[in-house]
């Protein structure tokens, strides 16, 4: 039986939340979805980052654990990211990023008082599965509901979730100060936001509206360079990748074309190391920066404000440096222009913390954009929709278990010198590597030539 198209699908699920008669209303309930969404799939973690001190001193937690506690986001995204194509095939993507914005506001509600470290990790990973299968699903969603308009609503999509991570980060220091200095009620807080993000998506529970796979023919060709822009999960965005991967689980006999032997290809190795290493500094950033400029001296909500900075340059840049990717034969020169500006930033914080902090919080803000650049290039590096789908799960998976050490280290490595030399020599390290994987990732070459039959 021949499938139903993209228009007819999304039209006849368009009914069922209400009738053809309320399309417009339903297109602007999922819009508003969409931004409520986005904007909560980074403020577990960036909210924690600023006030980890607090937390650290409030649970008795060591540099060690509070390590372990910044490596749990990406170990959450790797585990349960890949159960949400199967998840939206039996209940629906609409109700699963419904359950989704329900797990993060239970588990930001909770983890504050969870009586213990245990706990608290309980429930910060509750939240993060939450944020994982919405990080995998939304995307899919755009590309069903919104076929003509996905660089638009992709765009909308990222600066939402770039937004997020920016105003938990600038605001949750203040806000904690504004109820009394308590560290549980400044966590806990950003539950109110997961709430209303429930709210648009109970009309789709029921009719497993804009489930993955009806029509959506995102895995026909890859994502303009315009929607690779996503997270600047991470997660956005964040959203590129997702946009890719996601129908590689949910509609892979679509397109007939042999499955790739991808552990062949060098450019895919080279492409997962590059989205692991820049994965790490990423978590590095949002786990520990604002603690880097805290311990030098900076206020808590200066230091705040300076992770803010570094996160908020991913949506101007997320946009600009995926059009300019895709102009070039080869990406290279822009890995390293990003890498310079990662290790003059990390010179910065070790030199002189807290006197050039601006300064540090924007070229590490650039230095960040390599995940924008990292999803351009996975769509550039095959000619399939089918190859674009495999290098993109290949390239995230074993990106996401790579990413998982980096920030433990830090940790460790923090409690044991008593300082923060070695951990920023640590991230000066892992910038080499990158720089270097990246431009063999950048090469004009696709996997198909490398890892085909």
């Amino acid at each position: 039986m021949t499938p139903p198209t993209v228009r007819s699908s999304a039209a006849q699920e368009t009914r069922e939340p209400g009738g053809s008669a309320t399309r417009a209303w339903t297109m602007r309930l999922l819009v508003l979805g969409i931004v409520l969404s986005a904007l909560n799939l980074r403020p577990a973690i960036t909210s924690l980052g600023a006030l980890l001190e607090e937390v650290r001193d409030g649970l008795g937690m060591s540099g060690s654990v509070a390590g372990l506690l910044t490596s749990v986001p990406p170990l959450c995204f790797a585990v349960f990211g890949v159960m949400a194509p199967r998840l939206a095939r039996r209940f629906g993507a609409g109700a699963v990023v419904c359950a989704g914005m329900a797990a993060i506001a239970t588990g930001l509600a909770i983890r504050p008082y969870a009586g213990g470290t245990a706990g608290f990790l309980a429930a910060s990973a509750l939240a993060l599965m939450g944020i994982a299968v919405s990080n995998v699903l939304m995307p899919v969603i755009v590309k069903h509901w919104f076929p003509d308009r996905v660089g638009s609503m992709t765009g909308l999509y990222s600066m939402a979730l770039a937004l997020g991570t920016a105003l938990a980060a600038a605001v949750t220091v203040p806000l904690t100060d504004t109820l009394g200095g308590s560290w549980q009620s400044g966590l806990a807080l950003w539950a109110g936001l997961a709430v209303a993000a429930v709210l648009p998506w109970l009309p789709f529970v029921r009719g497993r509206a804009a489930a993955p796979g009806a029509g959506d023919r995102g895995g026909d060709r890859p994502a303009p360079a315009g929607d690779a822009g996503a997270e600047t999960p991470a997660p956005g965005t964040e959203s590129a990748r997702e946009e890719t991967s996601a129908p590689a689980s949910t509609e892979p006999a679509r397109e007939e074309a042999p499955r790739l032997r991808i552990t062949r290809s060098r450019t895919a190795w080279a492409l997962a190391v590059f989205f692991g290493l820049q994965a790490t500094a990423a978590y590095i950033t949002m786990g520990w920066m604002a603690q880097i400029f805290r311990d030098a001296g900076v206020p808590a909500g200066t230091a705040g404000l300076l992770l803010a900075v570094t996160m908020v340059m991913g949506v101007p840049l997320a946009f600009v440096i995926p059009r300019l990717a895709t102009r070039l034969p080869h990406q290279g020169p822009i890995v390293l222009a990003l890498g310079v500006c990662g290790l003059a930033g990390y010179a910065g914080l070790y030199l002189a913390p807290a006197a050039g902090a601006w300064a540090w919080a924007l070229l590490l803000g650039v230095a960040n954009c390599a995940f924008p650049l990292a999803l351009t290039m996975v769509g550039m590096r095959a000619r399939t929709g089918p190859g674009v789908a495999q290098l993109s799960a290949f390239a995230q998976s074993t990106g996401y278990l790579i990413s998982i050490p980096g920030p433990l280290l830090v940790g460790v490595l923090y409690q044991h010198s008593g300082g923060w030399g070695l951990p920023i020599a640590l991230m000066s390290a892992l910038m080499i590597p990158q720089m270097a994987v990246g431009v063999l990732a950048g090469r004009d070459r696709t996997v198909e030539d490398e890892a085909g039959r």
